[in-house]
């Protein structure tokens, strides 16, 4: 088997001269030939000026360059696609996929034995996983970890649960605009990723349990020296598997840990976007995700971590109160803590090398969870034939069973240019049912599915309605929200059918989401679809191939087996 720069020669007709070039330039960076035996470990660098969670990318990089050269190994960083949630028009998810294609092009193109992914900000680890599961090689996460939190008139703030609380608060006049400026500077007090139970946290919780990271790696804040220790951690384990060219990503991505990963989502109270990017995942290996598997270990698996938004805390308190490793202790009964890791050993060994920390509430026992059930459920019924989802650990325990009539907006325009009209007809009863804001209809599935209170029931103190939509909703939002909508309204889903008025009944507990009209009324309606099919580049590509939530949202040519050659 090739390995280091033998690896992948540049096609010139001639094998001996490629590798003869390939040392001649590689050695006019100033490398010498001891260097360049050694097995070369690429490390993805994600920094960029337009991604402030990635901020501590460079001094993580440089901690698992250290950890490479320790272990004998030559660490060789290169650039990829970094998005950043915030700065990505018109959405994170959009992007993702070119990143993956970025992330195994790059992995496949250039020589290396293993490969470390660095990512954190939402759709950037999940973009990379697919982009290594994919290339094949042996490949091991560092995630740049969350922020600290931060402070506003003696209350604790994390971005981004506080974000949207204190912008709600801001809609309905009880904050002014000298204030809200204010708190924007302290909400996201330094680098790193949400310090909520977002997307981000999610995930980097989802990967360690897969056994994809070391363990701790997923809680530890960005500024702490620790996360630089993991970094270089990862760096010497990196090398150990190139050495012994194992294991790679198919062999850690399997039946077992995709489930074991679907158990800490739940106990987590994660965010539902966890569950698009696994099964996104799990795709890249030819393996289809259960939803009614995922709901039925959330209807056995409690939520165990009190993290917002769910919860009261947050990641560094999830850090200093054990981490995922004190996580999985609690969840064994549900695990199957044989599946292996980067490092060799089991899951088994991350939990047994778990600290208890005396007095901690932040991971509560199974006896005493925080929701008796799982944050996630997922619902089927007539308006969602393929599923939806509601994270019905952060929302409002009464309108878990609801009917309401509709208030529909038909995209995500017509909802910014109604939601805050006085004249709107809408209650407090009513469901607010968007359309047109899936993975073709957006494009891209945008995080509009957190449709605003309308301006009007937001300052009389309305606080949450039923919503709904074929969009997604960040990981930090919170509410009575129906999302993931399948198939989606943009080609030709039935909730694109749904008109004003008609009535509409949630009910979690039978895991429904129904209109209330005959099949036959349902079946003659025409649906109101979105804007025309873009004509070409990226944006052709991906609504030409973009699948449905239920399958991750990939593109369907690279859905399959990671061994599968061009």
């Amino acid at each position: 088997m090739p390995s280091g720069l033998r690896m992948g020669l540049t096609s010139y007709g001639d094998a001996g001269f490629s590798l003869f070039l390939r040392k001649a330039f590689i050695k006019a960076a100033g490398y010498s030939d001891d260097a360049l035996d050694r097995p070369i470990i690429g490390i993805t660098d994600t920094a960029s000026d337009f991604n402030p969670c990635h901020g501590n990318a460079p001094q993580l990089i440089e901690a698992i360059r250290r950890g490479v050269m320790l272990a004998g190994g030559l660490p060789m960083n290169f650039p990829t696609i970094s998005i950043h949630e915030s700065f990505s028009h018109p959405t994170s998810m959009y992007l993702r996929n070119l990143m993956a294609m970025d992330t195994e092009e790059m992995v496949r193109a250039q020589p290396m034995d293993a490969v470390v992914l660095v990512g954190g900000c939402d759709k950037t680890l999940p973009a990379q996983i697919m982009g290594a599961a994919s290339a094949g090689i042996p490949a091991i996460v560092v995630p740049v970890g969350p922020m600290v939190v931060g402070h506003h008139r003696g209350e604790v703030l994390g971005a981004c649960t506080d974000c949207r609380r204190m912008w709600g608060q801001h809609r309905a006049g009880k904050i002014d605009e000298a204030e809200i400026e204010v708190i924007s500077g302290r909400l996201a007090p330094s680098v790193g990723t949400c310090m909520v139970m977002g997307t981000a946290s999610t995930m980097a919780c989802m990967i360690e349990a897969m056994g994809l990271s070391l363990p701790m790696s997923a809680a530890i804040p960005a500024p702490h020296a620790e996360r630089l220790r993991c970094g270089e951690a990862s760096g010497k384990a990196a090398v150990a598997m190139a050495q012994n060219h194992m294991p790679a990503p198919t062999s850690l991505i399997t039946p077992a840990s995709l489930r074991n990963a679907m158990v800490v989502l739940q106990a987590i109270g994660g965010s539902t976007n966890g569950l698009v990017h696994l099964a996104a995942i799990a795709g890249r290996v030819g393996i289809r995700l259960d939803l009614a598997e995922f709901d039925r270990i959330g209807r056995e698996v409690p939520v165990l971590v009190d993290l917002k938004p769910s919860g009261d805390h947050y990641m560094e308190h999830l850090h200093h109160a054990g981490g995922v490793p004190r996580l999985l202790r609690e969840l064994a009964p549900y695990l199957d803590l044989t599946a292996p890791t980067v490092t060799g050993a089991t899951l088994q060994d991350y939990a047994d090398a778990a600290e208890d920390v005396p007095g901690q509430t932040v991971i509560r026992p199974r006896s005493a969870p925080l929701k008796s059930t799982g944050g996630t459920a997922v619902l089927f019924g007539n308006l969602a034939p393929g599923g939806a989802v509601i994270k019905h650990a952060a929302a409002t325990p009464a309108l878990l069973q609801h009917t309401g009539r509709a208030v529909v907006f038909t995209s995500i325009e017509d909802m910014t240019t109604r939601i805050d009209d006085p004249a709107l007809d809408v209650t407090a009863d009513d469901v607010l049912v968007l359309l047109n804001g899936g993975p073709k209809g957006a494009p891209g599935m945008p995080e509009a599915g957190y449709l605003p209170i309308p301006k009007k029931l937001a300052q009389a103190g309305v606080k949450d309605m039923v919503r709904i939509s074929d969009a997604r909703m960040s990981g930090t939002a919170f509410g009575t929200i129906v999302l993931h909508i399948t198939p989606e309204s943009a080609i030709g889903g039935p909730l694109g059918r749904v008109r004003n008025g008609d009535m509409i009944r949630l009910d979690v507990e039978a895991r429904r989401i129904d209109l209330l009209i005959s099949d036959e009324e349902l079946a003659a309606r025409t649906p109101v679809t979105s804007r025309a099919a873009p004509r070409r580049g990226y944006a052709k590509l991906f609504h030409d191939t973009v699948t449905q939530a239920d399958q991750g949202c990939d593109f369907d040519f690279l859905i399959g087996q990671p061994e599968d050659e061009y």
